[in-house]
This record gives structure tokens, C-alpha cells and sequence, in this order.
């Protein structure tokens, strides 16, 4: 199965320039060295969570979808791998305890279940 992570490549906090290419260049890397090739990491031009910089989303077919805002791009990828990790070994994508995510299960805004 196919997973895709989308990051929002003109989020940023004021004052401060867009992370997302930097940020899903830096998961990219995380997800191959960790093994986890069945990841895409894109970026696209807004995920409308401008508020609460910086937005990403998890989805895959068959699969809820996540959408999460007020990551860090400076602290919270190993947090991001973990909710990866967790997200590629569920069926169906429903994860009932983030507590491994860190900090990311504070940023989660919503979640949509499989179509």
C-alpha cells in the first residue's frame, strides 16, 4: 500500500521565511533511513492551516487521513516518524494511542475516515 505525506511548502511563522520543501526534504531522509519505503513525501502550495504553522497531512487509500498544524520543523521529525511508523502498521489507519508521536499528537486538527 501506498502512503502519502503532504507538507505545506509556504507555511511559516511571522517573521520567519517557508519551511515546508526544507521540512519534507528532511522526512524524506528520515523515511529512507528508516526503511520506509512505501512513503511519498510532497508539498503543496497550502494546506489552509496558516494560522499554526506548519501543516502536514498522512493519507493512503483505504485509510483515514490526518491532518496535523503548529509542527516544528526544527524539533519534531523524529515525532513525525514515529506517527509514521505507526501509521504504516495500522489496517486501516485509525491510531488509537499516539503517546510514542511525542509532542505530534498535540498538533493533530482533524481526521477523516476511509472514503
Amino acid at each position: 500500500m501506498h502512503h502519502r505525506v503532504t507538507v505545506c511548502e509556504t507555511c511559516a511563522a511571522a517573521g520567519e521565511n517557508p519551511r515546508g520543501h526544507g521540512f519534507a526534504d528532511e522526512l524524506r531522509a528520515l523515511f529512507d533511513s528508516a526503511g520506509l519505503p512505501d512513503v511519498t513525501v510532497d508539498t503543496v502550495a497550502c494546506l489552509n492551516s496558516c494560522a499554526e504553522p506548519t501543516a502536514l497531512s498522512f493519507r493512503a487509500a483505504g485509510k483515514w487521513a490526518y491532518l496535523f498544524s503548529n509542527v516544528d520543523p526544527t524539533q519534531d521529525g523524529e515525532n513525525v516518524l514515529a506517527f509514521a511508523r505507526l501509521y504504516l502498521n495500522s489496517k486501516d489507519g485509525e491510531i488509537t494511542d499516539a503517546r510514542s508521536c511525542g509532542r505530534l499528537r498535540h498538533c493533530l486538527r482533524g481526521r477523516i475516515p476511509a472514503g
